[in-house]
C-alpha cells in the first residue's frame, strides 16, 4: 500500500492504514493515538515479527528533527525509571516527496487510563484506590524530576494501566518537548498529577462528597494552592504516605 497524502510540508494528519509498510522495514498494525508533534502507530517489524510503537513527527512541527531528537534523548536519559518507555531507534519515511522522520519504541501493552476509568462502576475510582493510582503515578514521575526531566503533558489519554490491584503499574506516553528542563515544567507535572487525580475521582460531579484527605490533595484544583501546598512530587508523595483517613 502507497502512502498518498495532500501537500508536502504542513501536514495535520498522516492516517496510515493497517497494512501500509514503512520503509520495507515495518508494517502499520493500528494506530494508537494523535497529538500535537504527530500520530503514534502500533507496528510490526517485519523481520523479527515483533510489535513495537511508532511515533510520526509532523514535519512543520519537527522542524530539522528538533523535536524528534529531543524526544529520543529524554527517552534515553530516562531509560531507568520504570514508568518510561524504552527508545529503540529513529528512521525516515518519504511520503508524498515530505521526508516525515519517526521514533521507535517498546510496545507496552495495557490499557489507556482514560479507558480503564470509563469502564469503571460510575466511570470512577473509589477514593482509596484514587489515591494508589495517584501515588504510582508520583513516584514515577518523581524519578523523572530526580533525573532532571519532565513530561510536559499528562493526562488520562497518556497514562497506560498495565496491571492494577492494591497497587498500580503504568507507563507515560508522548512527552511534550518545550526545550530544556525548567523548575515550571515540573511544577506544571505536579498540577497535572492532581488534575488526573481529580478526573479519577469523577470530576465536579462527585467532588463534594469527597472525603477531607482528598480535598486537602486536591486544594480546588487551584495551581497556586497546589505548588504552594506540596512544591514537588516528592513532596506530594511524603503526603500520601502519611495520610490518615
Amino acid at each position: 500500500m502507497s502512502l498518498r497524502l495532500p501537500s508536502a510540508k504542513k501536514i495535520e494528519a498522516f492516517s496510515l492504514e493497517p497494512g501500509t509498510i514503512i520503509s520495507d522495514k515495518y508494517e502499520v498494525i493500528a494506530p494508537l493515538g494523535q497529538g500535537w508533534e504527530g500520530e503514534v502507530y502500533l507496528i510490526k517489524e517485519l523481520s523479527t515479527g515483533i510489535e513495537r510503537t511508532a511515533k510520526f513527527f509532523f514535519p512543520n512541527r519537527n522542524v530539522k528533527d528538533k523535536n524528534l531528537r529531543s524526544y529520543a534523548r529524554k527517552l534515553h536519559k530516562l531509560r531507568t525509571c520504570p514508568i518510561v518507555i524504552h527508545y529503540h531507534t529513529q528512521d525516515v519515511v518519504n511520503i508524498q516527496g515530505t521526508s516525515v522522520s519517526f521514533l521507535i519504541s517498546e510496545y507496552v501493552e495495557g490499557e489507556l487510563l482514560s479507558a480503564f476509568l470509563a469502564r469503571q462502576p460510575g466511570k470512577r475510582l473509589s477514593p482509596f484506590a484514587a489515591t494508589h493510582l495517584l501515588f504510582a503515578l508520583a513516584q514515577g514521575m518523581q524519578c523523572v524530576h530526580k533525573l532532571g526531566e519532565y513530561h510536559g503533558d499528562l493526562h488520562t489519554e497518556n497514562i497506560i494501566v498495565q496491571r492494577f490491584g492494591l497497587n498500580f503499574e503504568l507507563k507515560l506516553l508522548d512527552m511534550f518537548y518545550r526545550g530544556a528542563s525548567r523548575y515550571e515544567y515540573m511544577q506544571d507535572d505536579l498540577v497535572d498529577l492532581i488534575h488526573v487525580y481529580y478526573e479519577a475521582l469523577g470530576g465536579r460531579k462527585y467532588y463534594s462528597r469527597q472525603p477531607a484527605p482528598v480535598k486537602n490533595i486536591c486544594c480546588g484544583l487551584r495551581r497556586t494552592l497546589i505548588v504552594k501546598k506540596f512544591r514537588s512530587v516528592r513532596r506530594l508523595c511524603a503526603h500520601i504516605e502519611s495520610m490518615h483517613w
